[in-house]
């Protein structure tokens, strides 16, 4: 058995699931989520808690952790959400919000529109520089985030362009004979 697989899900209150044979929704303040699993994949709700039980094969090990931990994602998707901040780097570049899209300068001759997908929210802080995705799909929030950086990702040299914050971004030198005399 997945050591992970064993530790059952707790339902926070607020959080409704319905189990139908290998669908569950998870419906909670933050919206609604359904996923269809491994048919051979038992899960059960007992106690207020998720249980995820396998065969004993263990060709299922591996299977048994992964939808322990998409039903984990679910029910923390529906209770609290996920986010992803971004960072934008660069002279002119910067994003704002034209009702639920973002509109990005980043540098083209062109304003880049991005569409909000159903269930993704996004908001800009006040220097037009930080942008935050949110929603209660981690694959969806992530995959949302990674989209809008691959619109400019982050150049070596001068760092411009757009990176999740934190992200070391590796830098090379310059020109080395720029600083040379005739």
């Amino acid at each position: 058995m997945s050591r992970i697989g064993k530790m059952p899900v707790a339902l926070p209150k607020g959080v409704n699931i319905s189990i139908d044979g290998s669908t569950v929704k998870v419906k909670g303040p933050k919206g609604e989520l359904s996923q269809t699993f491994h048919p051979d994949m038992s899960i059960q709700q007992k106690d207020g808690k998720i249980v995820v039980e396998t065969p004993e094969d263990p060709a299922y090990n591996a299977m048994h952790g992964l939808t322990r931990a998409l039903l984990n994602n679910m029910v923390k998707g529906v209770s609290d959400g996920f986010s992803k901040t971004l960072e934008i780097e660069g002279v002119g570049y910067r994003g704002e919000l034209q009702g639920k899209n973002l509109v990005l300068a980043l540098g083209f001759s062109h304003p880049v529109p991005v569409e909000a997908p159903a269930g993704i929210t996004f908001t800009v802080d006040k220097t037009q520089r930080i942008i935050t995705v949110e929603g209660p799909d981690k694959q969806m929030v992530g995959q949302v985030a990674s989209n809008i950086r691959s619109l400019r990702p982050p150049e070596p040299y001068k760092g411009k362009g757009i990176h999740y914050q934190g992200e070391k971004v590796r830098r090379k030198a310059g020109k080395a004979g720029k600083a040379g005399g005739k």
